[in-house]
């Protein structure tokens, strides 16, 4: 979004550190998954009008809806349980791409 430059800096850093600092710990035996969560159900929003989160939850393209936080958790558990799975970054965010 328009105003966004060091939030949008913040999250491409640690996007672009993910590889690499999952090569450099893979001798340890130890795993690197970013998860990419879009808009969530939180106790943040939930202080939020509910009109505004119902608006914040049709801009998601399908589910047209808000995350909940168990699935948020159902992610984080399959990825843990999966060994195979390591420096990726994993969009969870109903295809949601903010508009400038």
């Amino acid at each position: 979004k328009v105003g966004q430059a060091a939030y949008s800096a913040s999250k491409g850093g640690i996007v672009g550190m993910t590889l690499p600092i999952a090569r450099d710990l893979a001798p340890l035996g130890i795993r690197v998954v970013t998860i990419a969560p879009g808009l969530f159900s939180t106790p943040l929003l939930a202080t939020l009008p509910e009109r505004v989160r119902n608006f914040l939850g049709q801009q998601v393209p399908f589910p047209s809806r808000l995350g909940n936080p168990s699935e948020y958790a159902h992610l984080v558990q399959a990825l843990a349980e999966n060994p195979m799975v390591n420096g990726e970054v994993v969009r969870l965010d109903g295809a949601l791409r903010m508009q400038p």
